[in-house]
């Protein structure tokens, strides 16, 4: 290090400039994340509401049919698992998981959707997929969203015709 001496500074002056605007890039990305959503939910034919949807019952039918159901009065005879499917591979399991429990007479399922808390934005795809499928089934007289020991808001009891 003998004979090393540091560097003359430079004789300028850097000029003065204005700063760039903030560019949000979070917020356009969040905007451009629900444009893509609403158009998917648009063009997609299942009509998705967003709202709670806790229990359902038919029209005409007497409403401790919910109570009971809530209670674990029918016996769960069969059960359907969809964690880890698309909504797509979902809605055709759940299709065909209903048809056949009618077929061999079940009366009593239940339907773990999950939470949807590992799903894009955290918000549960499946769940409002299956419940709104599930209104629009004939076979289905009720479903109830079960107490948390039973899976409570991950999954959903049915109870079908006869």
């Amino acid at each position: 290090m003998r004979g090393v001496q540091p560097v003359r500074p430079a004789n300028r002056i850097e000029p003065y400039r204005e700063p760039l605007p903030a560019i949000p890039a979070k917020r356009i990305e969040d905007e451009r994340a629900v444009l893509e959503e609403l158009s998917r939910l648009a063009l997609d034919g299942d009509d998705v509401e967003i709202e709670e949807d806790r229990q359902f019952l038919r029209d005409a039918l007497p409403r401790d049919i919910l109570r009971k159901l809530r209670r674990s009065h029918w016996v769960i005879q069969q059960e359907l698992d969809l964690h880890g499917m698309t909504s797509d591979e979902a809605a055709l399991a759940t299709d065909t998981f209903l048809a056949e429990c009618v077929r061999l007479g079940v009366r009593c399922v239940r339907i773990i959707h999950g939470k949807g808390l590992r799903s894009k934005g955290k918000e549960p795809v499946l769940k409002h997929r299956i419940r709104k499928l599930l209104q629009r089934r004939d076979p289905v007289l009720a479903y109830v969203e079960p107490k948390a020991v039973d899976g409570g808001g991950g999954a959903v009891v049915v109870l079908l015709k006869g």
